[in-house]
């Protein structure tokens, strides 16, 4: 039972998205835009930085609180220990999924990145400064957002399974699985020296 309602939770706060409300104050289809994502990086493509924090906002801190309200079901309800950490993990795959195959946008969405960050920092703080530290350094040193992506999630699989053992990691690697999927045209468009570049992201001015 309680495996339903974290993954009901989950799935409910990963279907909401950022980039659906500035895509309606904008009139702009940001999902069959620019690189065709419905994230934050898109946004910033198409529309400038502002905006591109925006939508990041919602998307990183939906996963935050989908968890502590987990959090706070399953405490109130003496669910503690390996069992709770687990749980908290389904509840993290769900928003992932939730957000990547929204109902509410006819089953495509985003990547997830910005909803693992959230979730990161809901789960422990020493997997997030490991996480977002990863995703920081390796974004920063070659340009591209996608290489950082997936060595913050290769960091994550590690301390989770360090911290927290073999079945949340189960779970993260799953994710990981999903996540360099859903970036496959990223990896080709960078091998094809198409991809942009982060720096060239923030430079968009507002339209």
């Amino acid at each position: 039972m309680y495996f339903l309602i974290v993954s009901l939770v989950g799935y409910l706060f990963g279907c909401l998205h950022g980039s659906q409300l500035v895509g309606k104050l904008k009139k702009i289809d940001i999902k069959n835009s620019g690189v065709k994502n419905a994230g934050a990086s898109n946004t910033t493509i198409l529309l400038g930085w502002k905006y591109g924090v925006f939508v990041a906002i919602i998307d990183i801190f939906k996963a935050t609180l989908a968890i502590l309200l987990v959090l706070y079901i399953l405490n109130e309800n003496g669910i503690t220990g390996d069992l709770q950490t687990l749980l908290i993990y389904i509840t993290l795959l769900f928003v992932i999924i939730g957000h990547n195959y929204p109902i509410t946008m006819k089953f495509s969405g985003g990547k997830g990145t910005a909803s693992l960050v959230g979730a990161l920092l809901a789960i422990d703080w020493k997997v997030a400064v490991i996480g977002i530290g990863i995703l920081l350094l390796f974004t920063i040193a070659t340009d591209y957002l996608v290489i950082g992506v997936l060595f913050m999630y290769v960091s994550f699989l590690i301390t989770t399974a360090v911290f927290f053992g073999v079945e949340p990691a189960i779970v993260v690697l799953f994710l990981s699985v999903l996540s360099f999927m859903k970036h496959l045209e990223n990896y080709k468009r960078i091998m094809k020296k198409q991809e942009t570049r982060l720096s060239s992201m923030y430079k968009k001015k507002i339209s």
